[in-house]
């Protein structure tokens, strides 16, 4: 049963999401949309080659099922959201149904994240924790206006989490299986899940070989009957290398349609600089002209630099890989628990945020999440630091997704309030979170407010140079993400700590 305190948490939720209901939606809209369309309409061996419209389906089988039983529902609710025909479908109703599926969706978030509060012993800083994970910026950002179900994915993400809190590793890697063939944007942390699943889980303490080969032998089994049953009846019909093609289109390029905040934000605009300079000094910086635009070109394409090297997805892979490193010592280690391991999970899915192939900003929630559930176990002052940082800095990286004038005051305000909930509620050792902020670091913190000011209230001062206020916000908080990652590194492997 949900107590008056967990009631009165969905009850403002849902107030706010139902609020938000006539504000701006993009593409990701109407992409769902003909999701519901294609599978409600068409054969499943039809699915993946579909396209009438320039949505495809681009996700794994376990969605477009997910999709299939939203369709079910859709039909009855109106019929005109599942005509594959009536493509850019907008209607009061379609918007009512598409919001409240992603409304309903979520409440597994909200479960999840009420199991990893009692397993923490349903503490004060467990429940705020949670909430603010809950009513996150990312989530009414990104699911409730942009639209998309990321609750309902990062929920079963959670889940599996939290069954690993539990020391059920078996069903911690069933359940994070069945969220690769949902949506395969979390193999970036599926590095994390191996070695933990096979040192823990599998190797154990006893390290006896019948018992690390029956151990091994069952999470193999658990591991291949999801994947069997989702990727199974694309196999037997010979269409496993279109699927595989549409979930993994290689074409696009480095960066997305604005630049992540990331240590590739901070390349490119390096790159802008130096194409500037060389203007000043043609003779010490060679500049090729011809590709000043590419990386602003947006959604696909090649992104190639004027001045420095260019970038190969082949490069990104070794970055990223280097840099999981840190996840991969805290794995390593003697002492093996579940905290850790959800550690690691944050340091993995840094790191594919910081140097992977076409990161798009919205995967900075990926870390906060799993960081949300190290902040609500009672974490030391440094993590609370970092997760400040982070979470300032990662939302107001979104910002920009709604960049229409009826979206200025919603977006500030709904940040804003989060931003001191967050600042002032969660605390450590009787401090607030701001109390354990270094200088320099609520320095940067209020440093978002003249860049506020400066790229959504008067943007026009920068005249042709359109790209520049999106320049800058992801210049700024590519700085924040990465002294956050740097941050949360040292914290964990200089001073770890399991609660």
């Amino acid at each position: 049963m949900l107590d008056a305190a967990e009631l009165a948490l969905l009850g403002v939720s849902a107030g706010v999401k139902l609020l938000l209901w006539p504000a701006y939606h993009s593409t990701d809209f109407e992409v769902h949309r003909n999701w519901l369309a294609i599978t409600a309409s068409l054969p499943v061996g039809r699915w993946y080659y579909e396209d009438r419209s320039e949505w495809t389906l681009d996700y794994p089988p376990l969605f477009a099922w997910f999709e299939w039983v939203l369709s079910l529902a859709a039909r009855v609710w109106d019929p005109r959201i599942v005509d594959i025909d009536n493509l850019d479908y907008a209607s009061e109703s379609c918007v009512a149904f598409q919001r409240l599926s992603v409304m309903l969706s979520e409440l597994v978030l909200f479960m999840a994240l009420r199991r990893v509060v009692h397993i923490g012993g349903c503490t004060t800083q467990g429940k705020v924790a949670a909430a603010l994970v809950f009513l996150s910026p990312g989530f009414l950002f990104v699911d409730h206006i942009h639209f998309q179900y990321n609750g309902f994915l990062l929920g079963i993400l959670v889940y599996s989490l939290a069954f690993a809190l539990e020391g059920r590793d078996l069903l911690a890697g069933f359940t994070f299986a069945v969220l690769l063939c949902f949506k395969h944007i979390f193999m970036y942390i599926a590095p994390a899940y191996f070695l933990y699943l096979l040192r823990h889980y599998c190797l154990g303490d006893q390290g006896h070989p019948k018992t690390i080969a029956l151990q091994l032998s069952k999470l193999g089994l658990v591991v291949l009957a999801v994947f069997a049953i989702a990727f199974g009846p694309f196999w037997t019909m010979g269409h496993i290398g279109q699927v595989l093609a549409r979930l993994f289109p290689f074409k696009r390029g480095l960066c997305h349609a604005f630049w992540a905040p990331n240590f590739w934000a901070l390349y490119t605009f390096a790159d802008r600089v130096l194409a500037i300079a060389a203007r000043c000094f043609p003779d010490l910086i060679a500049v090729d002209i011809s590709q000043l635009s590419s990386s602003t070109r947006g959604r696909v394409g090649d992104t190639r630099f004027a001045v420095l090297p260019d970038v190969s997805p082949q490069v990104t892979f070794i970055a990223t890989l280097a840099a999981m490193a840190p996840s991969f010592v805290l794995l390593i280690r003697s002492k093996l628990t579940p905290s850790r391991f959800v550690q690691s999970v944050v340091l993995c899915a840094f790191a594919s945020f910081m140097f992977g192939w076409h990161v798009h900003e919205k995967a900075v929630i990926l870390i906060l999440v799993p960081l949300g559930v190290l902040i609500a176990r009672s974490p030391p002052k440094r993590v609370v630091r970092m997760h400040a940082v982070l979470s300032v800095a990662g939302f107001y990286s979104l910002l920009p997704l709604l960049f229409g004038a009826q979206e200025l005051i919603p977006k500030a305000s709904m940040l804003l309030m989060w931003v001191l909930c967050s600042l002032n509620l969660l605390k450590v050792g009787g401090l607030s979170a701001w109390q354990c902020l270094a200088p320099i670091e609520r320095l940067y913190i209020i440093g978002h407010v003249p860049l506020f000011a400066l790229t959504e209230l008067v943007p026009g001062i920068f005249g042709q140079l359109q790209f520049m206020p999106l320049a800058l916000v992801s210049v700024y908080t590519s700085l924040g993400v990465g002294y956050s990652w740097v941050g949360l590194a040292s914290a964990f492997l200089l001073k770890p700590k399991d609660p």
